[in-house]
């Protein structure tokens, strides 16, 4: 936006004023300024020129989809097999008994932990392979929000307390469970032996 020149009363209305002002430190040296500002030296346009180019002619079509962080079972179900693939599918498919089953409905985070840890060391201390750890699908949030929130809050824990110590190394595979013992409410826990 260009600067707009001051008129011939502004000038003297301005002077007037600076006369009858005092000056609020008296002792340093008056400088003098011009009245008239110089002139603003106008910048040179770029030289180069971009033909053809329109706005957002490289963007996508469509948006493309949130990556959401997929879910624990998601994540289990992908995870490699580290037991027998026999026995493991004997297992996915419900054919495999569990020899224990640790239930954690109504639990809190503070005694579901330590519940589980005892139960996991003592199963295995025990000689079984084969338990079962149900913890419920969760609970609907009443408020869906703008963030996503993980449904079920010992669903989403308790594969990542039985992958890392003390019950790491306690653990060969975890996996959901068929639906005859609880579908993706629980999880089937397959320990190693005792050497």
């Amino acid at each position: 936006m260009p600067r707009r020149k001051l008129t011939e009363e502004e000038i003297e209305l301005w002077r007037k004023v600076t006369k009858q002002a005092e000056r609020l430190h008296p002792e340093l040296p008056q400088s003098v300024h011009p009245t008239t500002l110089p002139k603003p030296k106008p910048t040179k346009a770029p030289k180069f020129r971009l033909d053809g180019f329109e706005v957002g002619q490289n963007a996508p079509n469509k948006p493309s989809r949130h990556a959401l962080k997929p879910s624990v079972t998601d994540n289990l179900r992908a995870s490699p097999v580290q037991m027998d693939t026999k026995a493991f599918g004997r297992m996915k498919r419900g054919k495999l008994k569990p020899e224990g089953k640790l239930d954690l409905h109504g639990m809190r985070i503070d005694t579901a932990h330590p519940a589980l840890i005892r139960f996991v060391l003592t199963s295995q201390a025990q000689g079984k392979r084969l338990v079962l750890v149900v913890t419920g699908k969760g609970k609907d949030r009443d408020e869906p929000g703008p963030i996503p929130t993980p449904r079920g809050v010992l669903r989403n824990n308790v594969p990542h307390w039985l992958s890392i110590p003390p019950l790491a190394q306690a653990v060969l595979q975890v996996t959901p469970a068929h639906i005859s013992h609880g579908g993706d409410g629980a999880y089937y826990v397959y320990l190693r032996r005792t050497r």
